[in-house]
């Protein structure tokens, strides 16, 4: 029996390709799709501004997708096992899983990070459901928490909660989770832009997101934007995706499960967009993006808002559900890779991944230190795992290689698949990280 085989049959591998599609939106929507992905359309053209990131959707999520997720399956492991896999055809096993550290460390990095901030979504929950934050100054109340140990409490639930999901296995745990809270989040974000849509003064939101602004298309920042937009939001890190395509059924269709994903990240993103432009714009509140919007200037909105308090309660819901799926890809991909390199018991694997996640997370908790944390790990080190994760499956394993598990379950592929991947997709990786550093993000 090889080694392929074995792997694939100690995995709890995903029960349904529905299950497995939600759990992979469940990683790729996350906090970007929603205070970075509003301010974007709206600032660069917006409707102008969908036509070079859906291009870039489709091309990221066509073959940069399909690729992570059909090495995960090829090497029947996650990370560290996939590099090695990748480098074992030019007798460099060693060498490839040592490599793999990089995107694996990226993954660590940003979930370390990305807790804290989930850490704040909770509190500001909670703020909404005593009532606290719809009678207090939000600047104040979230700035509570921007100390050191500031969330010491919100932040340990939120590493504990996905610490149990993980503990229950990919079937019973992550898979189950995803079911239950992705459709929840757009049925929260679709209700909660409905009733905007009746808010007088909507409609300067509205324009603001749709107006098409064609000049826009002539400016190079717009399609640099789309561009990151649209890679960053599918989680094309060269990790989490690679190990939930190591749980997968050979009856799978990589590919098409992979425009799904991508279908359905978008959806999230326009549906978010819809739920907080408009709303912001109803109340003459700055339409800022980042923390801010989420933080700052949407409890504004909220304390005004007709029934506030109830639909504050549904919108931090449902953000909370977007990062805590996204935390589960996170850890999941660093948990299963110790599990494997150094044989661990998965519980001894999970638990210690999400001790380290919050052990170091608690003394960067103050937000100038998780900034820069977090600038570091996803200017510097995700994009480079990526680059490496391309470079990896598409030249180094090769087209040949992998093409046969992207047709596994899908049929023959055109060679159009493989030129698009070696030739547009893999420069297009290395440009991002250019970019990136040049920027200080896109």
């Amino acid at each position: 029996m090889s080694n392929e085989q074995k792997n694939n049959q100690s995995n709890d591998n995903f029960k349904s390709s529905i299950g497995f599609v939600l759990a992979c939106v469940g990683s790729a929507v996350g906090l970007g799709n929603i205070w970075m992905f509003p301010y974007r359309l709206g600032e660069y053209g917006g409707a102008a501004f969908l036509i070079p990131y859906l291009f870039f959707i489709c091309l990221f999520g066509w073959v940069g997708l399909s690729a992570e997720f059909a090495i995960g399956r090829r090497a029947g492991t996650g990370t560290l096992g996939a590099y090695a896999y990748c480098f074992a055809k030019r007798k460099l096993e060693g060498f490839g899983r040592k490599l793999g550290w990089i995107p694996l460390m990226g993954s660590l990095g940003i979930a370390i990070g990305y807790a804290i901030i989930i850490g704040w979504v909770l509190r500001t929950l909670w703020g909404c459901i005593t009532g606290e934050l719809m009678t207090a100054d939000p600047g104040a109340y979230f700035g509570a928490a921007l100390g050191e140990f500031g969330s010491v409490v919100w932040h340990t639930i939120i590493i504990a909660s996905t610490c149990i999901i993980l503990l229950l296995g990919i079937g019973g745990g992550i898979e189950k989770a995803n079911e239950i809270m992705m459709p929840i989040f757009f049925l929260l974000f679709v209700g909660l832009a409905v009733w905007v849509s009746f808010l007088p003064g909507a409609e300067a939101g509205y324009e603001f997101l749709f107006i098409p602004q064609w000049d826009k298309l002539l400016n190079i920042n717009t399609w640099i934007m789309a561009m990151g937009q649209a890679f960053f939001s599918l989680s094309i890190t060269g990790s989490g995706m690679i190990v939930y395509g190591a749980y997968l059924d050979k009856k799978v269709d990589i590919p098409q499960a992979s425009l799904r994903t991508a279908f359905f990240d978008t959806c999230a993103a326009m549906v978010s967009a819809l739920a907080i432009m408009p709303a912001v714009f109803a109340y003459g509140i700055g339409a800022g993006r980042g923390p801010a919007l989420v933080f700052l200037a949407l409890p504004k909105v909220f304390q005004q808002m007709p029934m506030g308090q109830f639909f504050a309660i549904i919108f931090f819901v449902a953000v909370l559900f977007a990062g805590v799926t996204s935390l589960i890809n996170m850890l999941e991909a660093v948990a299963e890779s110790w599990e494997k390199n150094f044989n661990l018991s998965r519980k001894v694997a999970v638990l210690t991944s999400c001790a380290i996640a919050l052990g170091v997370g608690v003394f960067i908790e103050a937000e100038p230190k998780v900034g820069a944390w977090m600038d570091f790990v996803s200017i510097v080190i995700t994009p480079l795992g990526a680059v490496l994760g391309a470079i990896s499956i598409y030249f180094i394993l090769g087209w040949d290689d992998i093409r046969k598990e992207l047709e596994a379950g899908h049929g023959k592929l055109s060679d159009m698949f493989g030129i698009a991947a070696k030739y547009l997709y893999v420069p297009l990786t290395v440009i991002i990280m250019i970019l990136g550093l040049i920027y200080g993000g896109i």
